[in-house]
């Protein structure tokens, strides 16, 4: 968001140090998500871990509950953002951690595993609207990308983190060094600076100028960013308007359709059911490969692959990353639908094919870990006006977290119904469809300021031409 001669004089190191520490609430959402692997092993199938028995079915409901606690705190917690603030919303927000896995250690039946696990929800799905939104108004413009995929790579970093010790360790000691990790979270990221965007917002001047010097060093020339700040703000405040008519103003509605949209086809591709049954997935298609080293197998593909997005997010930019990404994950759930479906028609055939569906979802978890995993959450922080992205960056992340739920949930029932063959190929085509809306409706943002991406999105694509930046064009 600068744009003076001063911004070659900033410390990027800073800002890393705090998007980092940001997306430590990230970690501990992916330990969410990667716990049921190793719990379904242990409690489902070989009936322990706990004093009583937990079937199939209620499993599936204690896999999904963090889904739903994810969905309904989502608008909820875009207005704690806006007064109290980005930092302090996610230092809360390790309360309702410790105490999600406090329930979850100690569960005495399944209805407490339910509600832990509903809790713990809660906490993943606010860190998913509020850590996004905060690195977005913390980085500088050029590597705003790259700060952005952070939280990605953190979940990635988390679910393998998971996979790892529950090779190792009973579903108990799992589930304590998850409960420890928020605790951490909580110790560094208390030292690291509220948001300056918020900051002005509430007529903090000081504690912004210092925010933006803890972020971008002493020597940096303060002046003309928070100039800016204040005149966003400014933009803001004179034409204050109430939630509802912030929503119907053109800009917003086509934002809003473009986040939504990056996170319907995030979730339609069928990700969650692949992190959640990719031991069973496995396990159909008759690898020979146990069932915990499959699963640290794509874990470790999707840390690899997000740190690859996080490296080139800022130089390829995001719409061919999110086209590449969809491409190839249709072409390999389209593979796997095959070779289920020929397994179905006759196992015989496909004995010397064990490789091709192993082949296709390797594929299908690193290119979605290049581009559908990282930029929607990313753009989510970026399209958005300051006054209503905290309401409607709530809005995207409910939808993504409702549609996680109702895939999680079906995944089983779609495969009764249409056959894991069939299954994949509706992931497939939905996939293909996912391509050409972001073809046809999503913005490049690589290189603009938040200013200028509302300015694309308002239909005024005169933007000021390039700058001398010491010497130098700004691109």
């Amino acid at each position: 968001m600068v744009h003076t001669s001063t911004e070659n004089n900033s410390k990027k190191l800073p800002q890393y140090v705090a998007a980092l520490a940001a997306a430590g609430g990230a970690f501990a959402c992916g330990t969410l998500l990667g716990w049921t692997s190793p719990a379904q092993t242990e409690i489902v199938d070989n009936h322990s871990g706990y004093d009583f028995l937990v079937s199939d079915t209620q499993f599936s409901w204690v896999g999904s509950a963090m889904t739903l606690g994810a969905a309904c705190v989502c608008i909820p917690i875009g207005f704690l953002i806006n007064l109290i603030g980005r930092k302090w919303t996610m230092l809360f927000l390790v309360l309702p951690f410790i105490v999600g896995w406090a329930m979850l250690i100690w569960a005495a039946n399944v209805g407490m595993m339910y509600a832990s696990r509903f809790i713990l929800g809660i906490a993943g799905g606010a860190f998913c609207v509020t850590a996004p939104m905060y690195t977005g108004e913390i980085a500088q413009k050029d590597i705003r990308g790259t700060l952005g995929s952070f939280f990605q790579l953190m979940i990635t970093i988390g679910i393998l983190f998971v996979y790892a010790i529950g090779a190792g360790l009973d579903i108990f000691w799992v589930s304590v060094i998850c409960g420890i990790l928020p605790l951490v979270f909580g110790v560094i990221f208390f030292f690291m600076p509220e948001s300056p965007t918020y900051l002005v917002a509430k007529d903090r001047s000081e504690g912004a100028i210092k925010s933006i010097q803890w972020l971008r060093g002493k020597e940096y020339d303060y002046e003309p960013e928070l100039a800016e700040l204040r005149e966003t703000d400014r933009e803001i405040r004179e034409n204050k308007v109430n939630v509802w008519s912030a929503l119907n103003r053109p800009v917003t509605r086509k934002a809003l359709a473009i986040s939504l949209g990056l996170m319907f086809f995030q979730q339609v591709c069928g990700i969650n059911a692949v992190i959640f049954y990719s031991s069973r997935i496995f396990k159909e298609a008759n690898t020979g490969i146990g069932p915990r080293w499959a699963t640290i197998l794509i874990g470790i593909m999707q840390v690899v692959a997000t740190f690859v997005s996080t490296v080139v997010v800022d130089k390829l930019g995001r719409r061919i990353l999110l086209l590449a990404s969809g491409i190839a994950m249709a072409v390999a759930t389209t593979a796997i639908g095959v070779y289920f479906y020929l397994q179905g028609q006759d196992e015989a055939q496909v004995e010397s094919l064990g490789w091709l569906p192993v082949a296709a979802l390797c594929i299908f978890i690193i290119m979605f870990s290049m581009g559908y995993g990282p930029v929607p959450w990313l753009m989510m922080g970026e399209l958005f006006a300051t006054d209503i992205k905290g309401f409607a960056g709530s809005l995207a992340g409910t939808s993504n977290w409702l549609l996680a739920f109702v895939v999680t949930k079906t995944f089983d029932d779609l495969n009764a119904g249409l056959g894991i063959g069939g299954t994949f190929w509706l992931f497939a085509g939905l996939t293909v469809l996912g391509v050409f809306f972001v073809f046809f409706a999503v913005p490049e943002t690589k290189g603009k300021s938040l200013n200028e991406i509302q300015q694309e999105l308002a239909g005024n694509r005169s933007i000021p031409a390039p700058t001398p930046v010491n010497g130098t064009e700004k691109q």
